[in-house]
């Protein structure tokens, strides 16, 4: 985790959001005692390969059964 003074920050503001969008954590210190720590809303997106949720999602044998009744809805 980087540490910046609150001058630092100042000076420093637009290079320290690309580093907090880009997912790293930087601290803000006043007279070296951390004050604020700066950390991105959102991570950067990550493709998804194919596989990725294999044996983490199922899906039940029934899953394309039509209820009963249902057709009275329609």
């Amino acid at each position: 985790m980087a540490r910046y003074t609150v001058h630092q920050a100042k000076s420093n503001l637009s290079k320290l959001l690309q580093r907090a969008a880009s997912g790293e954590q930087v601290v803000i210190v006043n007279r070296n005692t951390p004050v604020a720590r700066l950390v991105p809303i959102h991570r950067a997106a990550r493709r998804t390969l194919l596989g990725d949720l294999a044996g983490k999602i199922t899906i039940g044998k029934d899953f394309d059964r039509i209820p009963e009744g249902f057709e009275d809805y329609a």
